[in-house]
């Protein structure tokens, strides 16, 4: 698939987000345009949130934006760890976005539960838009894990033994990935510069079998770059 993925190189994550930020109201505003709505997948951890911090600073028609979650773990709503939490402190409750519009993934319900839920929600939907996903160390995206098996048909996985806590996870799946009209993956930071080698290696790793329906853009900082 490595023809397939455009590599766009900056300085730092704070460039990274920026950037990101740009692609996604350029995706906003044509998707607006040309069907009235967008919908957009989005990622936890630190660059993400810092995104979703631009975006609260943004005049947008935030009523015509759909948000999904590429993934999230099986706590309680308010959990501090919850993705769907950080992304209302740090962006949507900022801006009075519609509350029917934030599609969070209900994990307090139990993994099995919820992904069978989040797939009946997703599946009348696809594609998206747009989606935004991170990298980890051990080259896991989303919480799709090395040497996990699941249902290649599923839009949505049930996660029982994730290496990272909690244990249980509901995760999209490569299957409705694929069906985004624009991937993102974001990579900041020198930890991720191993799995950033394995990938562009060709090992099979969990970011290296997603694809999507126009290829994949990765952003990544000069930190995350393999030293050649």
């Amino acid at each position: 698939m490595n023809h397939q993925i455009q590599w766009h190189q900056r300085n730092n994550a704070e460039a990274v987000a920026q950037s990101a930020v740009h692609w996604i109201l350029l995706k906003a505003q044509e998707s607006i345009s040309h069907r009235g709505v967008f919908k957009c997948v989005l990622a936890g951890g630190t660059t993400p949130k810092r995104i979703y911090e631009i975006l609260a600073d943004q005049d947008q028609q935030w009523s015509k934006w759909h948000l999904y979650l590429g993934d999230e773990r099986c706590l309680q709503a308010d959990d501090p760890e919850r993705n769907s939490l950080m992304i209302k402190q740090s962006w949507l409750n900022k801006v009075g976005f519609p509350k029917e519009n934030f599609h969070v993934i209900h994990a307090e319900r139990g993994a099995e539960q919820a992904a069978q839920d989040y797939a009946e929600l997703i599946q009348p939907v696809l594609p998206f838009d747009l989606s935004l996903l991170g990298l980890g160390e051990d080259g896991h995206t989303a919480s799709l894990f090395p040497g996990h098996r699941h249902n290649e048909e599923e839009l949505t996985h049930a996660v029982y033994d994730s290496p990272k806590p909690p244990t249980e996870r509901v995760s999209l799946s490569k299957k409705s990935l694929f069906q985004s009209l624009k991937l993102i993956v974001l990579v900041t930071g020198s930890s991720k510069k191993t799995a950033v080698q394995q990938w562009q290696q060709g090992n099979n790793l969990p970011i290296a079998q997603i694809n999507a329906l126009n290829g994949v853009d990765v952003l990544i900082d000069d930190d995350a770059q393999p030293n050649t």
